[in-house]
Order: structure tokens, then sequence, then C-alpha cells
């Protein structure tokens, strides 16, 4: 990969990288950081990391350090005991994208990152598969639990309009 290369990288990757890692961590700075990280990963593997298949590099290589992040900060700061009522939605509101962003956040971090590559980016499972380590089937019977979860967090579209 060449300087050229790599600069066209920034240019078309850095903000739907940057999207995806935020819809997922819900933090701008720590997802600023982990966007930075992952190309400067690119940067020092440029010459190993072929310019056809920077795309996949960069979302595999940020889903990575995403989880990283996650798992260093679960480790720092203790997790409160979640109020089982939480995770019911019965207030009724007429913005559907906040009720939607809430239901994401509820997500565990395996099933969010697997619908937002899928229902926010368009990859295909395979692809998919391939940014997250896992297995395609693993992939379907994330996607369809998260699914399911947003669907039963929402409820009824009459309850949210």
């Amino acid at each position: 990969m060449t300087v050229k290369d790599y600069n066209h990288c920034v240019d078309q990757y850095a903000d739907p990288v940057y999207r995806f890692i935020l819809k997922n961590i819900q933090d701008e700075e720590k997802a600023r950081d982990v966007v930075q990280d992952t190309f400067e990963r690119l940067w020092v593997n440029a010459q190993k990391v072929n310019s056809e298949k920077a795309k996949s590099y960069l979302f595999t290589t940020a889903y990575h350090a995403m989880i990283d992040k996650i798992r260093k900060d679960k480790r720092q700061t203790n997790i409160e005991q979640v109020d089982q009522l939480e995770y019911s939605h019965n207030e009724h509101y007429s913005d559907l994208k906040e009720i939607l962003n809430e239901a994401i956040e509820k997500l565990p971090d395996d099933q969010r990152s697997v619908v937002l590559l899928r229902d926010y980016e368009g990859y295909s499972y395979k692809e998919i598969a391939e940014i997250t380590d896992l297995t395609e089937a693993q992939v379907k019977v994330y996607i369809y639990r998260a699914r399911v979860f947003l669907k039963n967090y929402i409820g009824s579209m009459e309850s949210v309009i």
C-alpha cells in the first residue's frame, strides 16, 4: 500500500468506521481514539495490507480495538446491578430514533456489533463473520436474537406513536 492508497483509505473509510464504532460505544472521544488507533495500525502495517482489502482490514481492526477498549473499561469500572425495569419500555414517545438508539444500547456487545454492521453499514453475513471472527451461523443467531430483543423492547408501533 502506498502513501496515496493510505490517504485514499483515510478519506473514504474514516467516517464509516467512526460511525460504526460510535454507534457501538456511544462515546465520541472513545470512538475517535479507536478510529485513530485503527488508522495507526493500518499505517504501521501498510506494506502488509493490500489496498483492495483495506476496508475489511479497517473494520476488522476497529472492531477488535473497540472490543479491547470495552473490556479495558469494564475492568476499570464497577458495573452496577441493572434494574429489570430498564429492559422494558412502556412510555409513549413520538421519536422512534431515540427509542431505537436506547434499545440498541441495551444489546450485548456482540449482538449490537453484528446488527450495526448488517443493518447500518450493509455488510453481508460472510463479511460480518470475517470482521468479527465469528461463524456465519453465529452471526445469523446474534442478529436474530438482537432483532427479537429490539422488537420486544420497542413493542407495537401504536405504543410508540
